[in-house]
């Protein structure tokens, strides 16, 4: 049994955006109150498409790290690291690359699509065929079991699950299961052991699901068992092997699209951003030239706000009452679009306020980021090796 453990990344990209901060930072600020959870930087993954000009990786790393701690997200809560400085992210995805069959990654959808998307690019690398293993390796060298996703992108993850599936497969056969495990079930004591038997039955021969719930829970609730005994128990009820790297299960988390300053979402490859970093003055210019309703030529000119791109901040920074004065508004052009504006600008200006004080901080400590992510990083090996001996043994690498 492995305890609820969350992993998420981002690749190197700099300064952080609100659409960043809505999309995921905020996201991760609430997970690390409440569960167990590992950040990095995906320094490797940036090489799969960008192997060719590296030079903007390590500073782009440390203002990343910089925006992230001043979004909220602590490094007494939350494990901080830069995958690069953990070798056994490299090592997993190495190990993997032995069991995985060649179509399982050809057919990974963003394979192709990302080939078409950037065509001015050489992506006929091992390194980018082979994303979804490090992608993998970055999970389940944790043995995490929740990744925070949308829910467009939880197709992502099936090919992980696939991967860790099929080692656990072939590397979980330990010798003398079933015979240990007849052996656990006494240390149930002779009525649980009897109802053990019978909930397995039940499932087993009749596919009754209720009643591997049911074992499920009687097999979590034994005190008298240790954590791998109740491993070997939940494994056996539907005849599993020995789970050695659990399967990443989705984290569906309600996450905002923010749209960027052109309509299309918010993206630094767009250009079309607002930056944590932004300033007051500049966030309201921004948003003055943001373009609106295309049927509100003149100000008398009714619009409709669902056309609109500025009513999709309001739907992430405005209450309802300002929603209906918005959409009163411009549908019976009451108001101009500079008016409709003002709450907006209003409101980011309002929540980018603590944050930048925040930077301030931080920069005022020019080490500070790396002692994070030093600190982070042994952290990570640590758990990683953990990890790392349980995949050596099950794959007969010996020790010397």
């Amino acid at each position: 049994m492995f305890k609820d453990r969350v992993l998420s990344g981002m690749r190197p990209t700099g300064f952080m955006h609100l659409g960043h901060y809505h999309g995921a930072l905020k996201n991760w600020v609430k997970l690390q109150a409440d569960l167990e959870c590992f950040f990095f930087v995906a320094d490797w993954h940036a090489l799969t498409s960008h192997y060719d000009d590296p030079r903007v990786i390590e500073s782009s790393t440390f203002d990343m790290v910089a925006d992230w701690l001043a979004a909220g997200l602590d490094p007494n809560q939350a494990t901080i690291f830069l995958q690069s400085q953990v070798p056994q992210h490299a090592e997993l995805s190495l190990l993997l690359g032995m069991i995985t069959p060649l179509g399982w990654l050809e057919r990974v959808p963003t394979y192709k699509e990302q080939q078409e998307n950037l065509k001015e690019k050489d992506l006929t690398t091992y390194g980018f065929l082979g994303y979804p293993l490090m992608q993998t390796a970055d999970i389940v060298v944790y043995r995490a079991n929740k990744v925070p996703v949308g829910a467009d992108q939880v197709s992502h993850l099936e090919v992980s699950r696939e991967i860790a599936r099929r080692f656990n497969h072939i590397y979980g056969r330990e010798p003398g299961f079933e015979e240990k495990a007849i052996a656990t079930i006494k240390k149930l004591g002779g009525k649980t052991a009897k109802q053990y038997e019978a909930l397995k039955t039940a499932f087993n021969q009749d596919g009754n699901t209720e009643a591997l719930e049911q074992a499920k829970a009687l097999v979590i609730a034994a005190g008298s068992l240790s954590n791998a005994e109740k491993e070997t128990l939940l494994g056996y009820l539907t005849g599993a092997r020995r789970t050695i790297l659990p399967e990443p299960q989705a984290l569906l988390t309600p996450t905002s699209k923010l749209i960027g300053l052109d309509g299309r979402k918010m993206s630094k490859s767009y250009g079309n951003g607002i930056d944590l970093r932004e300033a007051p003055a500049a966030v309201e210019q921004k948003i003055k030239r943001m373009p609106t309703d295309p049927k509100r030529a003149r100000r008398n000119d009714p619009g409709n706000p669902d056309d609109c791109p500025v009513f999709t901040l309001h739907q992430v920074y405005s209450n309802d009452e300002t929603k209906a004065w918005v959409r009163q508004g411009c549908t019976t052009a009451g108001i101009g679009c500079l008016e409709c504006k003002a709450p907006i600008i209003t409101a980011i200006n309002e929540e980018l306020a603590p944050i930048q004080a925040r930077i301030k901080e931080i920069d005022a400590r020019p080490n500070y980021v790396k002692e994070v992510l030093h600190d982070g990083c042994a952290k990570a090996r640590r758990v990683a090796e953990e990890t790392m001996l349980d995949v050596r043994a099950a794959m007969g690498l010996a020790k010397v």
